[in-house]
């Protein structure tokens, strides 16, 4: 498991959590610390020094905050001269799961993430996670279910995957959310004045939600599966199912590399306004 950290505390919430993440499923913890590409292109050799020197620093306190709750766990520590998101990304071939922070708060006390996080997550090739956390912040809770948006993205499946196997591995209950909205259906069905029947739309959707899962259920018979089928927007949605979970699995719809440089509107407003932990799945080709 591959963490940045930079000296914040949401990075260092990150840490902990990979830690214990780490030192639960047998995993080795890798520290990586990017010193900022601006003090690099400055010509003062002092100054680069100065950064690299930060950089250990920064480093060495993430390893003794991770010993905390992980006393047996020693980490690999990584000072890189590249940016941040190219510095995680290096890793994302070999990485299991890649751990970022969130800084800054927005609106009603949501965090609003930073661009180290969308950047990672949309072009890493593993899994990212996205964690929640500041000085007096509660731990990610204990109890509670997996929360799973599924969708009909190209990436649904690997988040399924995902979601089903963090709630075997923690015994936790998986509660499965499809969301649909029929502002454009209505639109349609007015212009061509026919009857929006919105009970057999849910009942389509209810079967896709089914189908998709049905195999996963079969694979993991011993965890509890909720399927729930709204309707609404489905960022505003997944993120009130998500409030008191242990974590968050949404996929990116989004199509990463030069050609598409975004997660999908959903996946960044989720990773943006959850309080759990968000684990972002991306599609991989073949």
């Amino acid at each position: 498991m591959v963490v940045g950290v930079d000296g914040s505390d949401s990075a260092s919430h990150a840490a902990r959590w990979a830690a214990a993440e780490a030192a639960g499923r047998g995993r080795e913890l890798v520290l990586v610390h990017a010193v900022e590409e601006v003090s690099l292109s400055l010509r003062i050799e002092r100054l680069r020094d100065a950064a690299r020197l930060r950089g250990k620093r920064v480093l060495q306190a993430a390893q003794e905050s991770v010993r905390e709750v992980a006393p047996g766990l020693t980490p690999r520590l990584l000072l890189s001269e590249q940016g941040a998101p190219a510095a995680l990304l290096e890793h994302a071939g070999s990485a299991s799961l890649i751990v970022t922070g969130a800084r800054g708060l927005g609106p009603q006390g949501r965090f609003m993430t930073g661009s180290v996080p969308f950047a990672v997550a949309t072009h890493a090739s593993c899994p990212v996670a996205v964690i929640r956390g500041h000085t007096g912040e509660a731990a990610p809770p204990a109890e509670g279910p997996v929360v799973l948006g599924v969708d009909a993205g190209p990436s649904s499946e690997e988040a399924i995957a995902i979601a089903f196997e963090e709630a075997a591995w923690r015994g936790a209950p998986l509660l499965a959310v499809r969301c649909w909205n029929d502002t454009f259906l209505v639109a349609v069905y007015e212009e061509m004045r026919w009857t929006l029947d919105r009970s057999a739309l849910e009942a389509a959707e209810r079967e896709m939600l089914a189908q998709s899962l049905a195999g996963w259920e079969q694979k993991y018979p011993n965890v509890a599966v909720e399927q729930r089928v709204v309707r609404g927007r489905p960022a505003e949605e997944l993120v009130a199912a998500g409030d008191g979970a242990r974590m968050l699995v949404v996929g990116s719809r989004g199509l990463g590399g030069v050609a598409g440089m975004f997660l999908g509107s959903t996946s960044q407003r989720v990773v943006s306004a959850a309080h759990c932990p968000v684990l972002v799945a991306r599609h991989r080709a073949g």
